[in-house]
């Protein structure tokens, strides 16, 4: 799974020619672990697409810069633009439909 920082932000997500999904999320958030296998799971099912996580307490910056307040947060991005959020531990079909809108 791809690990995003402050560092390589730039370059896999706002740069990608492909759209990306990332899952704002923490070592501790019980509804992150809940929803880590269907997250991976999507990301080899749905190739077209670029799916990333962001560690919360590692990249406190980049969870500050999207106004990420609770944990699971998905962000989807297109062409370095955010087109979609939202929060919770979803079923699979509900974040297939999110991450290919």
């Amino acid at each position: 799974m791809l690990q995003i920082t402050k560092e390589n932000f730039e370059a896999e997500v706002l740069k990608s020619d492909k759209p990306v999904v990332i899952d704002f999320w923490a070592v501790w958030c019980g509804p992150c672990k809940m929803v880590a296998p269907t997250f991976e799971a999507l990301s080899a099912e749905l190739p077209d697409i670029k799916f990333g996580k962001i560690n919360v307490d590692e990249q406190p910056e980049l969870a500050q810069q999207f106004k990420v307040m609770t944990i699971p947060t998905f962000i989807l991005f297109k062409d370095g633009k955010v087109v979609e959020q939202t929060v919770g531990a979803l079923p699979k079909e509900t974040l297939r439909q999110f991450a290919t809108k």
